[in-house]
């Protein structure tokens, strides 16, 4: 098979065998334990610089004390600090928490809001964390850019651009968009796993025949 030259050729290519090798919707393919967008927000914002393992162990009691937006935005700060502190940043993680669930609640009749433009405007929430819930909870278009996204797509060629919302549109053109979750969430786990940062496990890679990498 011809090696694909361009970005949009690589993209396609990447897309169809990182499907093979991590298969599943983005819900499937998510780390994080939710049931439904409002779990998923909280769990997004808590996983900022800590592992998934770890808040999976915090948000069981964090949804069993707050299930809903309004209980959320009337917690005690400081009980809800005393729940999350493991997951580091406790002190902003709880004021965005509160924050985002008392904009839910105020702005949103307690209803997560499905539109980009809407999610950016709560607490905590930006670009990656909006386009995490819309793919993976809201079963809409989404391509969250975190630093595996990045780091993936300029090795492959697939851009040049460092700017992670540049990234995102620029892969949103040449992605299906109810694909964009999925291979989001195909790069990280594949960032993990053999593209590492430092030390890319270039000999076991199976998109190691088009990549410019190798042979620069």
């Amino acid at each position: 098979m011809a090696r694909p030259r361009s970005p949009q050729g690589r993209a396609r290519e990447t897309l169809a065998r990182l499907g093979g090798e991590y298969p599943g919707s983005a819900a499937e393919l998510c780390a994080l334990t939710h049931d439904g967008p409002f779990q998923l927000l909280v769990a997004t914002i808590l996983s900022a610089q800590c592992t998934d393992e770890r808040v999976n162990m915090v948000t069981p009691e964090v949804f069993r004390r707050w299930p809903t937006p309004g209980d959320l935005a009337r917690a005690n700060p400081a009980e809800v600090e005393g729940v999350i502190k493991s997951t580091g940043f406790f002190r902003s993680k709880t004021k965005a928490l509160v924050g985002m669930a008392s904009a839910v609640e105020a702005d949103f009749g307690g209803e997560v809001p499905h539109a980009i433009e809407d999610l950016v405007t709560l607490p905590g929430v930006g670009r990656k964390t909006a386009n995490v819930v819309r793919s993976v909870a809201l079963g809409l278009p989404g391509l969250p850019v975190d630093t595996h996204v990045l780091r993936l797509s300029k090795r492959l060629g697939l851009t040049t651009l460092t700017d992670p919302v540049k990234v995102e549109l620029e892969l949103n053109q040449m992605v299906p968009p109810l694909e964009r979750g999925s291979l989001s969430l195909r790069l990280i786990l594949h960032g993990r796993k053999v593209c590492v940062a430092r030390k890319p496990r270039c000999a076991d890679c199976l998109l190691n025949d088009y990549c410019p990498r190798i042979g620069s």
